[in-house]
């Protein structure tokens, strides 16, 4: 059975707390600004300006962790211990580096947090902790050869526009031009390869949920019990119509089904980096490597924004994490969103040669991550020769284009 969909056909459920999974709004203008010297690459990269090397290029990069920081803000507030913080301060710095490692970026890369703060609801044991999580997670980045450094940061009291915190950051690389990975390669013929987002790296010291930092808003609110809602109203957006607002059967402390973890363990684990991984493939593999992408906003979809004239084909995901089902059962989402919306077991993708698929596996795999090929890319069915996405899952087709 197949099923088409399109943004304006999901359920409006996410839209109604205030965030976008597709962020159309913002593509209908960044679309037309210019794209840069890799028009098809990850991300938006530009001549080298400090330097004026013709054979390097320049990247700025910001992200940040997004609403997770609320679970670490509702654990410490719970608990009274502030550790949760330094998994923020990953998160923060993870949704930078993993879209940098899109376009081959793995050393000489420059990274500085912001953290805005109600100083009343974040003192100085948490702020700490999120200071000393980042320095101590770029450390780690660069025992595993990821050349990464700390340009130190900003925390700014801003009790009238936030009333708990918000963690951010801001990535700079200048690398050389001929190392650049640039998606716009990606075409029909390839293997995608899914690395998957839950389980525990070599290089972690804990089990990974595989939430990463996209669809929090939502994920925390269907799983989460009303008790939050009445104890710290501060975390939710007084607009949201109270129905939507932690609506769900879970405290942190639960089990979560399926799981060894309870819930607030799974919510609130850090976004993993693929970083000690894509910096080994690319030393050893680069010629078979021909796109990489990043499931992060978007999804599943995420890819859809890459390559030229294809049909993106996922007919073999990786396992669904015990996180992704109960956020579905909990929320009645539609499977067509779940995969719009989060990485659904795999967060990110490498689109390669397929001779070269067995041997990039078993190296993924000597990380303690599994691994996969996860579909393949054909040409575009499409009149107009755009790319479109078809996932295959239990039975079921769903197109996004």
């Amino acid at each position: 059975m197949s099923q088409a969909s399109s943004p304006s056909s999901f359920s409006d459920r996410y839209a109604q707390r205030g965030v976008s999974s597709s962020k159309e709004e913002v593509h209908r203008v960044v679309d037309k600004l210019d794209r840069g010297l890799f028009p098809g690459a990850f991300c938006k990269i530009g001549e080298d300006v400090l330097t004026r090397d013709p054979e390097r290029c320049a990247v700025i990069h910001a992200d940040g962790s997004g609403t997770k920081s609320t679970l670490a803000y509702l654990h410490y507030r719970e608990t009274g211990d502030p550790s949760a913080f330094r998994k923020t301060a990953q998160d923060s710095i993870v949704m930078n580096i993993d879209d940098l490692l899109c376009i081959g970026a793995t050393r000489g890369i420059l990274i500085s947090s912001t953290v805005n703060r109600n100083a009343r609801a974040i003192p100085g044991e948490a702020l700490a902790e999120l200071i000393q999580g980042t320095e101590s997670f770029l450390e780690t980045l660069r025992a595993h050869g990821f050349g990464v450094h700390s340009g130190g940061g900003e925390t700014a009291d801003v009790g009238d526009l936030t009333p708990t915190v918000t963690v951010d950051s801001c990535a700079v690389v200048v690398m050389p031009r001929k190392e650049v990975v640039d998606n716009a390669a990606i075409c029909p013929g390839l293997c995608i390869i899914g690395l998957a987002s839950s389980g525990q790296a070599t290089y972690e010291t804990f089990e990974n949920s595989g939430i990463g930092s996209n669809g929090l808003t939502s994920a925390r609110h269907d799983l989460l019990s009303p008790y939050y809602r009445e104890k710290y109203p501060e975390t939710a957006d007084a607009q949201t119509d109270p129905a939507l607002v932690y609506c769900g059967p879970f405290r942190m402390e639960d089990p979560l089904p399926g799981s060894n973890q309870t819930v607030g363990e799974a919510l609130l684990s850090p976004t993993r980096t693929y970083a000690p991984i894509i910096t080994r493939l690319l030393k050893e593999d680069r010629a078979a490597i021909r796109g990489l992408v990043h499931c992060s906003g978007g999804g599943q979809t995420k890819c859809l924004r890459f390559g030229t004239g294809v049909h993106i084909i996922k007919d073999r995901l990786l396992p669904i994490p015990p996180i992704f089902r109960e956020i579905q059962k909990a929320s009645g989402t539609q499977t067509e969103e779940m995969f719009r919306v989060y990485n659904m077991g795999h967060r990110m993708e490498i689109y390669c040669l397929p001779e070269a698929a067995e041997g990039i596996i078993a190296k993924i795999q000597s990380f303690g991550v599994a691994a996969q090929v996860v579909g393949r890319t054909e040409a575009t069915e499409r009149s107009d020769g755009k790319n479109h996405v078809s996932i295959l899952h239990e039975g079921e087709t769903y197109n996004y284009a």
